[in-house]
């Protein structure tokens, strides 16, 4: 069993002056590793064989100073990572590893929180939560938080309501095919259609989420909190582009009837838009991010380091502003674009990204002496 205390030992035995930033190819390594290069860190790479030119060839790092991915590492699967050579690689670098959705995507949770002797930049064992089918998930951290999410319904036969039904999709586990149902038998009807076309697994409904659907103006609210200064901020505020809903939305509504007997909606993450907050209600991002981290810290300390995101809608039910938390990402979110909403610079004077925000609190740890108190 790998212990936090293991990481820490291993980071104290790391050479602060030749410390590798590292990242799985793919998500938001881009982000990483240019925020990394400003602030002198060496990048690196681990990619998946036929997907490694982006980082291997357009952003490698050339002599005259372009380009932000200094070393790639290309493996013929991404859960090769754990073997015990290319663990062996990551940590003759003195590499700090930044996660994001790829690890619990391509790995098994258990091997990465027990076998990857490679420090983690955030908490590792924090990961799995972001699943629905875990003891003690999102569901629980919000709960506890007082932070509202949608009722969830045990059975379809609780089903009262318009109802959005989260489940995994059979050729991609990792996206969900979700539908819409506002009685049993809408549920019923609907899900044998999917079962039928072979969108979905018998096993993969199951294990699905019913959720009480939310009417309000999606939102993604964007943080980073601080463990070398106690201090919570947020990075920035956007909304998501999904493919194929944003393409049928786009269609006048008698022409979405007409496409919907061809074919279902999917919710499929393909990029994001910047979404501007007014000022009255950054006090209460503030207050949900802030009880978000308290009740992490108490349920599993050391809690939240670094990025997360609270994404949902704000609702106005009873004629006030009230967000409803859909999803949490107990990591980088895969949004590059916080530096075009303006709240960081409210706070730096400059707008930053995601990359630059990790990279100066690796910075600040490492030139302290405090790396070990980051990394999980």
């Amino acid at each position: 069993m790998l212990t936090r205390g293991d990481i820490q030992r291993l980071a104290e035995s790391y050479d602060p002056s030749q410390i590798t930033i590292g990242v799985l190819g793919g998500h938001s390594a881009l982000d990483v590793c240019r925020g990394a290069k400003k602030y002198g860190f060496h990048t690196l790479a681990v990619c998946q064989k036929g997907r490694e030119q982006t980082y291997a060839k357009y952003y490698r790092t050339r002599p005259d100073g372009r380009g932000c991915v200094d070393t790639t590492i290309v493996l013929d699967k991404f859960a090769d990572i754990t073997k015990p050579a290319i663990q062996e690689k990551l940590r003759s670098q003195n590499t700090v590893f930044i996660h994001n959705r790829y690890f619990w995507v391509y790995f098994d949770f258990k091997d990465i929180e027990n076998t990857f002797r490679v420090p983690i930049f955030g908490t590792r064992g924090m990961l799995k939560l972001e699943e629905r089918d875990v003891p003690k998930n999102q569901y629980y951290l919000l709960e506890k938080a007082g932070i509202r999410h949608p009722k969830i319904f045990q059975t379809p036969k609780d089903i009262d309501r318009l109802v959005l039904v989260k489940v995994n999709e059979a050729a991609r586990g990792y996206e969900r095919a979700f539908f819409y149902a506002s009685t049993p038998q809408d549920y019923q009807r609907k899900s044998d259609e999917l079962l039928k076309k072979k969108t979905i697994t018998p096993d993969a409904l199951k294990k699905a989420v019913i959720e009480e659907y939310i009417i309000g103006a999606q939102i993604n609210f964007n943080y980073f909190y601080s463990a070398l200064d106690h201090e919570l901020e947020i990075m920035g505020t956007d909304t998501r582009r999904q493919t194929n809903l944003d393409g049928l939305i786009r269609l006048p509504a008698n022409e979405q009837l007409e496409v919907l007997h061809y074919l279902q909606p999917k919710i499929i993450e393909t990029g994001h838009i910047a979404a501007t907050t007014k000022e009255s209600i950054i006090e209460k991002i503030f207050e949900l991010g802030e009880r978000f981290v308290a009740t992490t810290q108490k349920e599993y300390p050391p809690g939240i380091i670094g990025p997360f995101a609270l994404q949902g809608a704000m609702a106005a039910d009873s004629g006030k502003e009230e967000m409803v938390v859909f999803d949490v990402s107990m990591r980088i979110p895969g949004s590059p674009l916080t530096p075009f909403t303006p709240h960081t610079s409210y706070l730096y004077g400059t707008s930053i990204s995601y990359g630059e925000r990790i990279a100066m609190e690796l910075k600040k740890a490492v030139n302290t002496g405090r790396l070990k108190e980051i990394v999980t």
